[in-house]
C-alpha cells in the first residue's frame, strides 16, 4: 500500500465507481435547483438526472468550494499520516483554487512532517480525471511520491481538451459570449468549438455552422493529433452531457481511423462543467504531443 494519497475533486467527472475502486477521496462542488442544494457526488445517475432536468428548463447554479471545508477536507487526509497530492481543475477555471492553496498552507501548518502538495494541474473536467487516473496508476504500482509528482507536472501538457457547445445560451450566462453574439450565433445556428491551451483557460478555437459539422471538426481535430504520435493502445475519453449518439457517433469514426487504439471510454459530463456549458456538450480528451487550437 502506497504511504501517499491522491485527492481530487469532483470536477475531474472521474465516475464515483472509479473513484471509490480505487480509494481516490474526492471534494465534492455544490449545485443549486431553484433553492435546493446538492453535492455533486459524481454518479452517472445524478447527472443523467440533471441534465434530464435541464432539458426542461431546470437552471443550476454552481458554487466554489469556501477556504473552510478545504481545510477540514485536508486535515482528514492529512490525519491518516500520509503525505497527499491534491489534483484540482486549472487555477484559471476556478476561484475555489485560491481558496484550496491558502486552506493547503494552513493546514500543511498542522502538520509540519507531512507534505500536502497542490499541483496547478493546468486541466479540467475529463482531462483532469486522466491526469489522476495516470497518477494513480502509477501510484499503485510503487511509484515514489516525488516520482508522480514529477510525472504529472512532466505530462500535464500533453492532455488534449476538446469541447463542442450545442446551446450559447449558457456560454452567454457565463459570460463567455456576449449577448450579442449568442443571439447571431443562434440565428446562424453557429456552434463553437472551444480546447484547453497550454494556460489551462477554456478558449474557442473555431466557430463552425451547424452541429454536425462542429461535430466532424472536433473529430478531425483528433485523428489529426493521432496522426503525430504513436497511438497504438492510446486511451480516449468521450464525455457528453445528454447527447450519447453524438458521443458514439465519434467513437466510431476515432475506431474506424485507428483500428489498434486502447479503450474508448464513454461517460456523462460532471455537473458542474455541463452547468456552465449545457445539455449537448461533447467533451474529448486523449495524450498527445502537445495542445493545439486545431
Amino acid at each position: 500500500m502506497a504511504n501517499y494519497i491522491i485527492a481530487t475533486s469532483s470536477t475531474s467527472d472521474l465516475t464515483r465507481d472509479w473513484l471509490d475502486e480505487h480509494g481516490v477521496p474526492f471534494i465534492p462542488y455544490t449545485y443549486t435547483i431553484g433553492d435546493d442544494l446538492y453535492e455533486d457526488d459524481c454518479r452517472e445517475e445524478s447527472r443523467a438526472a440533471v441534465y434530464a432536468g435541464m432539458r426542461k428548463g431546470d437552471l443550476l447554479k454552481t458554487s466554489m468550494i469556501n477556504e473552510v471545508v478545504y481545510c477540514d477536507f485536508f486535515r482528514k487526509l492529512l490525519e491518516t499520516g500520509k503525505d497527499v497530492i491534491f489534483l484540482d481543475m486549472s487555477q484559471k477555471m476556478s476561484v475555489s483554487y485560491k481558496n484550496a492553496l491558502s486552506a493547503a498552507e494552513q493546514v500543511q501548518a498542522e502538520f509540519p512532517k507531512q507534505t500536502l502538495y497542490l499541483m496547478d494541474t493546468l486541466c479540467i473536467s475529463g482531462g483532469l480525471g486522466m491526469l489522476v487516473q495516470n497518477m494513480v496508476s502509477r501510484m499503485e504500482a510503487g511509484m515514489s511520491f516525488d516520482d508522480v509528482i514529477e510525472w504529472g507536472e512532466a505530462n500535464k501538457l500533453k492532455i488534449a481538451h476538446r469541447f463542442t457547445v450545442d446551446d450559447l445560451d449558457y456560454l452567454k450566462a457565463g459570460g463567455r459570449v456576449s449577448n450579442a453574439s449568442a443571439l447571431v450565433g443562434s440565428i446562424l445556428n453557429i456552434k463553437p468549438v472551444l480546447y484547453v491551451p497550454d494556460r489551462g483557460t477554456l478558449d474557442v478555437a473555431k466557430k463552425i455552422r451547424g452541429r454536425k459539422n462542429a461535430l466532424k471538426y472536433i473529430t478531425d481535430c483528433v485523428l489529426n493529433d493521432l496522426r503525430k504520435v504513436d497511438c497504438t493502445g492510446a486511451e480516449i475519453h468521450i464525455l457528453h452531457a445528454d447527447c450519447l449518439g453524438d458521443a458514439e457517433l465519434v467513437s466510431s469514426a476515432i475506431r474506424s481511423e485507428f483500428p489498434k487504439i486502447g479503450k474508448i471510454e464513454i461517460t456523462s459530463l460532471g455537473v458542474v462543467i455541463g452547468a456552465h456549458c449545457g445539455p449537448g456538450l461533447l467533451t474529448i480528451f486523449y495524450f498527445c504531443g502537445g495542445r493545439t487550437p486545431e
